[in-house]
Parts: C-alpha cells; structure tokens; sequence
C-alpha cells in the first residue's frame, strides 16, 4: 500500500506582491523590463479627453475672431491638464507599487481630470473657472495623499522631499482665479505655474526621486503618439464635414494632404532617436519635462488649426487666409523646434544635420503667406525636412566616413590614450 503524498502547505499570508496594501517605496531607476502599466495607459485616455475639449474649444474661439483670448484661455487650460498628468507620470515611475490604496487614488485624479473637462467651454465662453479648479483640486489632492503615503514609509531624506511635495503642492493659490477681477487672473495663472514648476527643483534638493529614464521616455512617447491621433482624428472630421455639406473637395485636398505630411513627418522626428539615453540626471530631465508643454500644446494645436483651415476653405468663417493658415503654420514650427530643442541636438554631428529642423521650422513659417496652399507647402516642406535628416545621417553613418558618434568619441579616446601614454613614460623614467 502506497502513501498518498502530503499536501501542500496552506500559506497563512498573501505573497507580498499579492497584498491589497503594500508600502508606498520606491522602484529601481536601472530596474530591467520596466514598461507602462494598463492603468497609465487609462490615465492618458481621460486626459486626451480634457485635450480634445480644450481644442475644440480654441477652434471655436478662433474662428469667431477672439484670437488673443482663445489662445490665452487654451494656454492655461492646456497647463493645468498637463502638470497634472506631469505629476502623476512622474511620481508612478518612481513609486507605482500597484496596490489598491494606489489603485483607487489614481482613478479618484482621473475623476478629478473628467470634473475639470467638464468646465473648460465655461472657461472660453463664460470665462468661469469654478469646475476646472475643483477638477483641479481633486487631482491634486489625490496627490497630496500619494505623497503622504510615501513619506510614511520613508525616512531621512526621502521623507523630507515626500513632505516638500506633499506641502508645496498650490491648490489654495489656484482660487485666486475664482475671486480676483478678469483682468488679473492671467498673472495670477503665471505666479501660479511659476511656483507650481519650483517645486520639484525644490523639493528633489533632499532626495531625487528614482524615476525610470525608460519608463519616462515611453510615457512621454505614448502621450505624444495620443496627442498626434487626435490630431488625424480632429483634422479627418472638419474634412468630412466640409465635402459632406458645401462638396468642396478642391479646397480641401490641398489641406488634407499637407496637414497628413505635417502630422506624419511630427511623428518622424519625434520618435527618430531614442532620447531615453540623455536622460541621465535631474538638470536634464527638468528641462526635458518641463520643455514637453510646448510640444504637446503645439501638437493638439495643429489639429486646431488645420480644422480653422477648413473652416476657413468652406466659408463658415470671415477669417482671413493669412490667419487660418497661420493656425497651422505656427504650431508646426513651434512643434519641430521644440523638438531639435529638446531630442534631435543631442544626436546631431555636424552643422548640416543640425541646421535640418530648425530651418524648416523657419521655412514653415514662411509657407504661411502662400494663401489656400499655405497647408499643402508646409506639409511639404516638412516632408522634404525628414528626406534630408535621413539621408544626411546615412552618409554620416558611412563606412567611408565613420557614424557620427564615433567621430567625436574617437578624437577623446586618442587624447586621453596619448596622455596615458607619456605618464607612465615619465614614470619609467623616475628613479
């Protein structure tokens, strides 16, 4: 008679990856495999919400003509949307340990970006911020508690810049918008950002926080991809909508097609080099992060303005073609300068390489005075930019000629061989 064999252990307790609350500590920086969450990945959808709106919104102020005012309230707007997706994006890289307590907080600031995309035609047509700052103030509030739960489980350093972020975040200042008279919220929004923006640099003094430079580039990268579909998106339906009901297909083909050469060279140049690598210390990932507002602002507003356009070619507005072009023009530029600014310069050898983006960036400017075939020239001209960055980085990259980061790194390596070389003569030579 054979023995059954003994069962198996009953665990008295969860694995610890398993329990529904777990210590809020922080990741690995060099952690491998480290790659964006499904909720991450939620997260952005509601805030694409919130920028699809505040979109609509700018077009709808840009063709009845309040140009200044539309572009000031979609500035500022478009800035509470993304610092509040900032802070988040930064702080899950570097603390996300996926329990429930975090779990629950993170959907309570994705309740708080729905309550604020609720409020932003009020902000443009009523020029009324109360719902946006109450989305606002539920988000960061949820971040508050975030950072509560961090200091909590932390001590030393670490604990005083959880506190730093936890007591230097502004929601009480950000009422001055509710009370102040019209004409001074605008400084009021620009003390605000300012003291908004110095608070991580003060705050990381104590202790920088472990953020993932993968992980960030990905997040960024993801946002970015987002921002350009609802660009198509946006862009595809104001077409649609013309042909459909004033069957202007000769007006509109011109723009259709520069506006997908524009959206499509974003893309290429965007995501050309792998920028994750130059993100190495906290000076550069500041800038970095910070500087991703004039690329996202700029990217939802080629959408904008390409539906402008549109509404221009159709004659649903009195807009001139110098101003709907412009709509266009504009935020191309910004867009592909930002990003030489940002990604491109760090990977560029020689002045023609570096000269390729922010010459068209110029030269799209330029376009904006070429009439109803402003949209086509500038989606050209930006075609024409990623033909050129291509193939001055293949003949750079030639075997005749070296890559290009060999012709710098090389140079450094025999300097410092030489220098080796006639310390240790000198040695030699000492008695």
């Amino acid at each position: 008679m054979t023995s059954s064999p003994a069962p198996p252990p009953v665990c008295s307790a969860a694995p610890a990856h398993h329990r529904p609350l777990r210590r809020l500590t922080a990741r690995g920086r060099d952690e491998t495999g480290r790659g964006v969450s499904s909720l991450e990945l939620f997260f952005d959808l509601c805030f694409i919400v919130a920028m699809a709106q505040a979109g609509a919104q700018l077009v709808h102020a840009l063709v009845e003509g309040h140009t200044g005012e539309g572009i000031l309230n979609y500035l500022m707007v478009f800035f509470a949307i993304w610092w509040a997706w900032m802070n988040f994006t930064w702080f899950a890289s570097a603390y996300d340990n996926d329990d429930v307590l975090y779990r629950i907080v993170t959907l309570i600031q994705m309740a708080g970006v729905l309550v604020l995309t609720a409020g932003v035609s009020q902000v443009f047509e009523e020029h009324a911020y109360l719902v946006v700052v109450l989305g606002y103030v539920i988000m960061r509030l949820a971040m508050t508690a975030q950072w509560l739960r961090v200091a909590r489980s932390s001590q030393g350093p670490e604990r005083t810049m959880a506190l730093r972020y936890a007591i230097g975040l502004c929601q009480i200042g950000w009422l001055g918008l509710l009370v102040l008279p019209e004409a001074g919220r605008p400084w009021v929004f620009l003390v605000m950002a300012l003291l908004e923006m110095a608070v991580p640099l003060y705050a990381e003094r104590a202790h920088p926080t472990p953020w993932h430079p993968r992980h960030i580039a990905e997040r960024y990268g993801l946002l970015t991809l987002i921002v350009l579909g609802e660009t198509i998106a946006a862009a595809t339906v104001a077409v649609k909508s013309g042909i459909d009901e004033h069957e202007a297909l000769g007006e509109l083909l011109p723009i259709g097609a520069g506006g997908l050469l524009i959206i499509f060279a974003a893309w290429w140049v965007y995501f050309a080099v792998p920028i994750h690598g130059h993100l190495r210390s906290n000076r550069q990932s500041f800038l970095w992060g910070y500087g991703h507002y004039l690329i996202f602002v700029s990217g939802a507003a080629i959408g904008a303005g390409l539906e402008v356009a549109v509404e221009q070619a159709v004659g649903r507005t009195h807009l001139p073609v110098l101003s709907a072009s412009a709509a266009v023009t504009l935020p191309t530029a910004l867009f592909l300068l930002t990003v030489w600014a940002l990604h491109s310069r760090f990977y560029k050898v020689g002045i023609a390489q570096q000269s390729v983006l922010p010459a068209t960036a110029l030269l799209v400017v330029v376009c904006t005075f070429l009439g109803h075939w402003a949209v086509l020239a500038a989606g050209l001209v930006a075609a024409l930019a990623v033909a050129a960055g291509v193939t001055l980085t293949a003949l750079g990259a030639s075997p005749e000629r070296g890559t290009g980061p060999k012709q710098q790194v090389l140079p450094g390596l025999m300097r410092r061989a030489r220098i080796t070389h006639r310390w240790g003569t000198r040695a030699r030579r000492l008695p």
